[in-house]
């Protein structure tokens, strides 16, 4: 592998590069919290040749947050679905905005010029 390519790595948000200890610890949690979010299906670790769990930091990102709602008291199940829920609803926002300004480009598009 040439380092250019590792270097990618590095900036890579979906590259598995934590174990499950060091994502635990990274983000203030136990190793039992973070199956717990891969048995509610919020986050599927890859699996190592060794087949050990490994993490992304978008993957972390998801733990971070859930974490935050089931220390505020929130139940893991619900955690999990408010999560998917706020991101669903990020995903049909940022659609609708492309879909806004492409529609607007349209309409200039169509204007006759004076």
């Amino acid at each position: 592998m040439s380092r250019p390519e590792a270097e990618d790595r590095f900036d890579d948000d979906d590259y598995p590069a934590y174990t499950m200890g060091r994502a635990a610890e990274m983000i203030g949690t136990t190793p039992t919290f973070l199956r717990a979010l891969g048995e509610a299906r919020l986050i599927e670790p890859l699996r190592s040749a060794g087949g050990h769990r490994r993490f992304s930091r978008y993957q972390l990102r998801i733990a971070a947050r859930a974490r935050e709602l089931v220390d505020e008291g929130t139940p893991i199940e619900a955690a999990c679905r408010i999560i998917i829920l706020e991101d669903q609803l990020e995903e049909a926002q940022r659609i609708n905005e492309e879909l806004r300004a492409s529609e607007a480009g349209s309409r200039s598009d169509e204007q006759p010029s004076r």
